[in-house]
């Protein structure tokens, strides 16, 4: 039997960066305590089927597949959310999205949508935060739909809705004052998805053409029929599209175009309001 600091440093942890901090999370949801316990008894031996999972689960971690869906769940915002295969797993980038619509739009009643909306992250987030906003998320995918339903029913955010649509073809005749996304936008034939945690990630909910602005055009072609007067249009897309991105927001019509940078100085995602 191994202590817990014994686990915590074996010789077969997985190959990456996060090593240490992947085997804590593993190790921690093995023995149903938080990461704080391995460092308060590192001499402590967890029982035997407790360590079986770990090493099972290390196993997986190996193998490539993320912590996320070995253990079926992933924080982002101040909640946590649960996670399968066929949807993205949230990552903190795509928090900007949700400071920027705090930021930009007041706690008053107010209608928004969270496109391609997967676990539910950003309009779970957005939910907990503005109590009086009544708060959309679709996605094509039904597995995800019930998913984040999933989520809202344990966080209990009864101002949000789930509902199945393929960008806002369910949506005729509706209209929000915030829309926000977080659509596919990897080229094609992009190097990075054939690495790391994208591999296991669903292709469907990453690519978008040649150039990975096919459903970043088709949103902004189609959001003004569906926001109101001075709404905004937000979009997280990779760290080399902005300016790309902005053209398309300006060219149909949208005023007070501009991009705003994630932590690491990147311009992640690009905005604009409607006829304002």
């Amino acid at each position: 039997m191994a202590t817990i600091e014994q686990l915590l440093n074996h010789p077969d942890l997985p190959d990456s960066p996060s090593a240490r901090l992947d085997a804590e999370l593993l190790l921690a949801f093995a023995l149903g305590k938080p990461r704080s316990y391995l460092r308060t008894w590192p001499e402590r031996e967890p029982a035997a089927e407790q360590q079986d999972a770990f090493a099972a689960m290390l196993q997986r971690r190996r193998g490539g597949e993320p912590v996320a869906y070995i253990l079926g769940q992933q924080g982002f915002w101040s909640l946590e959310l649960e996670v399968a295969p066929h949807t993205l797993i949230p990552r903190p980038d795509t928090e900007l999205l949700v400071e920027t619509a705090l930021e930009l739009l007041p706690a008053t009643p107010l209608r928004a949508l969270d496109l391609g909306t997967g676990t539910g992250a950003i309009a779970l987030a957005l939910a907990s935060e503005r109590p009086g906003w009544r708060v959309t998320g679709v996605d094509r995918v039904a597995e995800a739909v019930a998913l984040a339903e999933r989520n809202r029913q344990r966080l209990k955010l009864n101002n949000a809705e789930f509902r199945p649509s393929q960008w806002f073809s369910a949506l005729a005749g509706e209209r929000y004052g915030l829309i926000v996304s977080n659509p596919p936008y990897i080229a094609a034939d992009d190097r990075h998805l054939g690495e790391g945690d994208v591999r296991f990630e669903p292709a469907s909910a990453l690519v978008a053409g040649v150039d990975g602005l096919d459903d970043i055009r088709q949103i902004i072609a189609q959001a003004p029929r569906h926001l109101e007067p001075g709404g905004w249009l937000l979009l997280e897309h990779g760290y080399d599209q902005a300016a790309a991105v902005r053209e398309l927001l300006a060219a149909a019509g949208f005023a007070r175009v501009h991009s705003r940078r994630d932590l690491g100085g990147h311009e992640r995602i690009s905005l604009g309001s409607l006829g304002t």
